[in-house]
């Protein structure tokens, strides 16, 4: 009996310290919850910073910009047109297209030049027997361009009712422009005109050397005529074009591209590059601007480089840091 007693007792006095070390280990004061998230928080934003004006810094480098896509620019004079917009289409010269056509009626015996070659003046485009004399000619070019079209083939009956080749010299371009019936009044011949024609290159400067009498019932527009030198063959007759007429001009010291202009916490901003791999979001006072630049009133500097397209991935980056922040 007293041995019973005794393992009694000893079972109870180890369940009350095994109640005591819980009792204990609840007592401990824990880590903040937010310890953890904040450290996570600190470490999120340790590429933002702020400069001695409060305006927001990012570390972002070269590669990264170039691999998003982002370009850098400098901050400059630019001359700001006020202009209207037009659409147009570039057509060859039609004062420089001539149609070949055979000079007499025959079977076509050979063919020397395909569309597209190019060709100088007398060059042989393609040899006919005559119905006539059964002699064989020569078919030759008129002028010195490019074969542009071709209505004949090995083989066939060859007339003289139907030109077998058109030959262009397209050294010489014509840009076609549509002018709405507002604008008009607007348009005049020896007008400036900026074309684009959508190819990645810089614009081409024109004048109007053209406008039409009358106008077309179908889309109540009418043609006003460009001609541009094309020697290096950058403009292709049948492709679509954009063009700017310009209006009036404006020459500003301090301008950026349009594509710079960005909106930060309600604020106009340029990102700008300072030293290293920091990219600060500037706050500036605009003024006038164009589809291409936008002048700075306040804020940067002329020389001072910039992200001057694509500056979207810049913003999301600053909003990275912000969401973090929060």
């Amino acid at each position: 009996m007293r041995t019973l007693t005794i393992i009694v007792a000893a079972i109870v006095v180890l369940a009350l310290a095994g109640v005591g070390y819980r009792m204990m280990e609840s007592e401990k004061p824990k880590a903040p919850a937010t310890q953890t998230s904040h450290k996570n928080e600190k470490t999120a934003n340790e590429h933002i910073e702020q400069d001695e004006h409060g305006a927001d810094r990012i570390l972002i480098s070269d590669v990264k910009l170039a691999a998003a896509g982002a370009i850098l620019a400098e901050a400059g004079a630019a001359t700001l047109s006020d202009t209207l917009s037009f659409n147009g289409v570039l057509r060859a010269n039609q004062e420089a297209v001539v149609q070949v056509t055979p000079r007499f009626p025959g079977i076509v015996r050979s063919i020397r030049k395909r569309i597209g070659d190019a060709v100088t003046k007398d060059d042989q485009l393609a040899s006919i027997e005559s119905n006539q004399s059964l002699t064989v000619y020569d078919l030759k070019a008129p002028i010195s361009g490019t074969v542009i079209d071709r209505q004949i083939s090995l083989g066939e009956y060859a007339s003289e009712q139907k030109p077998s080749f058109v030959v262009a010299d397209l050294s010489t371009i014509w840009v076609d422009l549509s002018i709405y019936r507002q604008d008009l009044k607007r348009v005049r011949t020896g007008d400036e005109v900026l074309i684009d024609p959508d190819d990645g290159g810089a614009d081409i400067k024109g004048h109007i050397s053209y406008v039409a009498p009358i106008g077309s019932s179908d889309t109540q527009t009418a043609l006003a005529r460009i001609v541009l030198a094309n020697k290096n063959g950058r403009l292709r007759p049948g492709l679509f074009v954009t063009a700017r007429l310009v209006l009036a001009k404006r020459h500003v010291p301090v301008a950026v591209r349009a594509g710079a202009i960005q909106t930060l916490e309600n604020k106009t901003v340029v990102f700008v590059r300072e030293g290293g791999d920091k990219i600060e979001a500037r706050p500036v006072e605009i003024g006038e601007s164009d589809s291409k630049f936008v002048e700075i009133r306040a804020g940067m500097s002329a020389g001072e480089p910039y992200v001057a397209e694509n500056s979207f991935v810049v913003k999301a980056e600053m909003g990275k840091g912000e969401a973090g922040h929060d």
